[in-house]
């Protein structure tokens, strides 16, 4: 079934060279040269964490356009899973292949934020690669999950500066994949999906039947205002399927896509590079479901592994888009409208359907609210939504500043035009001076005013001579004066003979 007419076009805009460029390709250590692969990838409306086969987290600010690395230190070993998380103070977690957990609290200009650098340990708890890592909504808690199944809770004090670790589960099979939410851990692993209730200390499965087949098959919780009971989930599961159930565990509906997948697909665009020429795709002897994400839309589902990415539409039945056959791909994260991936050992690939920095930082910023689809969807004009017989090129609007950003939801691009227009035809006036008293309250000043500082002084001094003599009138003036000299007294030789006429009028 192929991309239903009026929805988003997906593609990507440009390769991110500024971040790329920003990472060194080959690192000295010691007499060795070591080559730096990318090996995990995390996104929020900050920033993007990226970890390396070195053991280095690059950290890239998306508002400043800046690269910060942090190193584990200790030996050099591969960052297997990054988790940023951005409530009170941002967090970031990264996980390694020898099972080492570490967190950063990264440092905040902003006021009342954290303002030093902390990192947070978390050691001999796991003996095998991270695989997956889940944070609580206000950071006070990190769950890691590792490649023999142990699963990790972690609790911060940050006034403290404590982190204390413990043991809450061990599954059979490695942790694929973990969301957390109301006090419910979501686990899937190779053989099964579960709810693990973190109060109660029990242990629901999702579904009564258990997997044909084992495989990386992912679960995550539908974002939404509710409590506990109300929570509902996405699981893949293998045959294309994926099944919505409750915080219980029961199957509500099952979503079988094998129909809609083998009717054809819409892939993504990607920029032209010429290295892609000479490599040859990838051959899927069989298509199935990944590890799974809600995505911008109700009922939008992105699920990708190692050789495809799929953007599942399950309200209308329908394929957004995807890639498949496109191979080695590492590590997926989307935020709104926007989906990272690392594909092969040095590429960042980000697909949207807006370019980056211009209108989508605006509209997707953490300082504005989120906006409903509803009204998304009704105004095209935007560049939102494109029908996908026209051109894929929406409208690129110029970048912003850091004070338009901070504009208040309400005030759109054409009210921020309004409402400057006053300002900039009361300030093209000429300024007028009173002849009296000070300038009022109400006069406008405007970038010129501040160079006619120098001519409005020479102004006023010339008002205020002729002030002083349109006093006499010309009568007055024609009349003739007579001097007397009066002589100084002995007592005031200071003034050395100086006199003082008097003016009188004859």
């Amino acid at each position: 079934m192929a991309t239903l007419p009026g929805t988003v076009t997906f593609m990507e805009f440009c390769p991110l060279y500024s971040i790329l460029n920003a990472i060194p390709t080959k690192i000295q250590k010691g007499f060795r040269s070591l080559i730096v692969y990318l090996t995990a990838i995390d996104v929020n409306g900050d920033y993007i964490a990226i970890g390396s086969s070195i053991g280095m987290l690059y950290l890239h600010c998306r508002h400043t356009n800046q690269m910060k690395k942090y190193n584990l230190e200790g030996k050099t070993e591969s960052v297997s899973v990054t988790k940023l998380l951005s409530c009170f103070d941002d967090l970031v977690a990264v996980g390694t292949v020898s099972g080492r957990v570490a967190i950063f609290q990264l440092v905040s200009p902003l006021p009342g934020r954290n303002k030093q650098l902390r990192r947070f340990d978390v050691l001999g708890s796991h003996k095998s690669s991270i695989t997956a890592l889940a944070w609580s909504p206000n950071g006070m808690k990190l769950f890691s999950g590792d490649e023999r199944g142990k699963i990790i809770q972690s609790n911060l004090d940050f006034d403290k500066g404590t982190c204390d670790s413990c043991l809450i589960l061990e599954e059979l099979s490695s942790i694929v994949q973990l969301d957390y939410s109301h006090k419910v851990l979501l686990i899937s692993t190779t053989q099964r999906c579960l709810l693990f209730y973190t109060e109660e200390k029990s242990i629901k499965q999702v579904g009564n039947q258990p997997r044909k087949s084992n495989g990386k098959y992912g679960a995550c919780f539908i974002p939404s205002l509710c409590k506990q009971s109300d929570l509902t989930l996405f699981a893949s599961r293998p045959g294309l399927r994926l099944w919505k159930a409750d915080a219980h565990g029961s199957v509500q509906s099952t979503f079988i896509l094998k129909d809609v997948l083998s009717s054809g697909l819409e892939s993504f665009d990607l920029y032209p590079r010429m290295e892609t020429t000479n490599q040859s795709k990838y051959v899927l002897s069989e298509k199935h479901l990944g590890l799974v994400t809600c995505f911008l839309h109700d009922g939008w589902v992105l699920s990708w592994d190692e050789y495809s990415i799929y953007l599942i539409d399950t309200i209308n039945q329908a394929v957004i888009g995807g890639l498949e056959s496109a191979g080695d791909i590492v590590s997926v994260s989307c935020i709104n409208n926007e989906i990272f991936f690392l594909k092969g050992d040095r590429e960042i690939i980000r697909i949207s359907d807006m370019p980056e920095g211009a209108v989508s930082a605006v509209l997707h910023s953490p300082f504005r609210m989120p906006a409903k689809h509803a009204s998304l969807e009704k105004k095209p004009q935007n560049g939102l939504v494109s029908n996908s017989k026209t051109s894929q090129d929406p409208p690129v609007q110029p970048l912003r500043t850091e004070r338009i950003q901070l504009c208040p939801l309400e005030l759109e691009e054409g009210d921020q035009e309004e409402a400057l227009e006053p300002r900039v035809r009361s300030s093209s006036l000429p300024v007028e001076f009173p002849d009296r008293g000070p300038r009022s309250i109400d006069s406008v000043y405007s970038l010129n005013d501040a160079n006619q500082d120098s001519s409005d002084s020479a102004v006023r001094e010339q008002r205020s001579s002729s002030q002083r003599f349109s006093v006499i009138s010309n009568e007055e003036f024609e009349q003739t004066l007579e001097v007397k000299p009066i002589r100084v007294k002995k007592k005031k030789k200071r003034r050395q003979g100086n006199c003082m006429f008097v003016y009188g009028i004859s």
